[in-house]
């Protein structure tokens, strides 16, 4: 008899939560910089900046299954970072408490390829 459900590895699941969790994290922390060093760009609370952190994350994995461009402005050149600020622009339209301008936007961009350059892990 054949054994079924006995040798399912849940690592890989673990690894996978972990890998989100910590994406998440960096997602936050890079946005949180960003916001605070770019005039312009405003997140009212840690609940705007945790939902923000998740619509960028999930807009920017829809961007890179439909047309493979990421949103980073380092090694991605212009269309990575016109992709970034779009996406720091559209977030505001779907997470309460975060506003941004256009001129943000692009300011933004420049930071939040800056920033995350220096921290651990993907963030957008």
């Amino acid at each position: 008899m054949p054994e079924s459900n006995s040798n399912i590895d849940t690592r890989s699941t673990t690894g996978t939560v972990g890998q989100i969790l910590g994406r998440f994290i960096a997602a936050a922390i890079v946005l949180a910089i960003t916001a605070f060093f770019t005039p312009g760009f405003n997140i009212n609370n840690i609940w705007s900046l945790g939902l923000s952190a998740v619509v960028l994350t999930a807009i920017d994995y829809l961007i890179v299954k439909v047309t493979g461009i990421h949103a980073s402005t380092f090694g991605r050149g212009f269309v990575g970072f016109a992709v970034a600020a779009v996406i720091l622009y559209i977030t505001q339209f779907f997470v309460a408490g975060y506003a941004i301008t256009w001129m943000a936007a692009i300011i933004g961009a420049l930071v939040y390829g800056v920033v995350d350059y220096f921290i651990p892990g993907q963030a957008m």
